[in-house]
């Protein structure tokens, strides 16, 4: 594998915004190949081997596209609040899981949007690197002001030891790994992505 450093490439200028998205979905609804490639079918398996418990009370997923990773969650969660700002992706969300009563998807925008709830488990999957440095670090002290003490914060990113995207996967783990409230539990890291699991310490503000 290529060697990355942690600051060897810069967050983008500006948070990708709402109009490149629905772009990418007007030409495919599922541009990503979210559920054809295996590439995310793999990281999928991954990243629910890597969680640490059988079963959560509260799950949190932002960014969940066309709810292909949420629907995999939906067993072992009591609750889970997907969301995504992309109506198009929020309707193939609901498709996706409409057999689990316990499964909310929203349309939001973050940071701005973030719930108002308390969590044991947040999924954040393949959206990090989209952001600003500001909306970046107003994004994480959000996430992790909604993460119970004790709850598990799972972060997972395209990996690009070529740098050919630049800021990737390696640069925004090595930003959250960095807050000092999260403890590592699980870091998996091979040519393709990156996953962490964070558990948060201390007592919640």
């Amino acid at each position: 594998m290529g060697m990355r450093a942690a600051d060897d490439a810069e967050p983008p200028s500006a948070t990708f915004s709402r109009a490149y998205f629905d772009g990418r979905y007007a030409r495919d609804p599922d541009p990503w190949g979210m559920a054809t490639k295996w590439y995310e079918r793999r990281k999928y398996a991954v990243t629910l081997a890597a969680l640490p418990r059988a079963g959560y009370r509260d799950c949190f997923e932002p960014g969940c596209g066309t709810g292909e990773l949420t629907r995999l969650l939906a067993p072992r969660c009591e609750r889970l609040l997907a969301v995504d700002f992309v109506e198009s992706a929020v309707g193939s969300a609901r498709s996706a899981v409409s057999e689990f009563a316990h499964v909310e998807v929203r349309q939001a925008t973050l940071p701005e949007d973030l719930p108002d709830g308390r969590y044991d488990l947040v999924v954040v999957s393949e959206i990090l690197y989209y952001l600003s440095g500001d909306d970046l670090k107003v994004t994480l002290d959000g996430l992790l002001g909604r993460l119970e003490a004790g709850g598990d914060l799972v972060v997972v990113h395209c990996r690009a030891s070529d740098r050919r995207h630049g800021y990737d996967g390696f640069n925004v783990h090595s930003s959250v790994a960095s807050r000092p409230e999260l403890e590592s539990l699980v870091h998996h890291e091979d040519e393709e992505f990156v996953l962490d699991v964070f558990r948060r310490s201390g007592e919640c503000p």
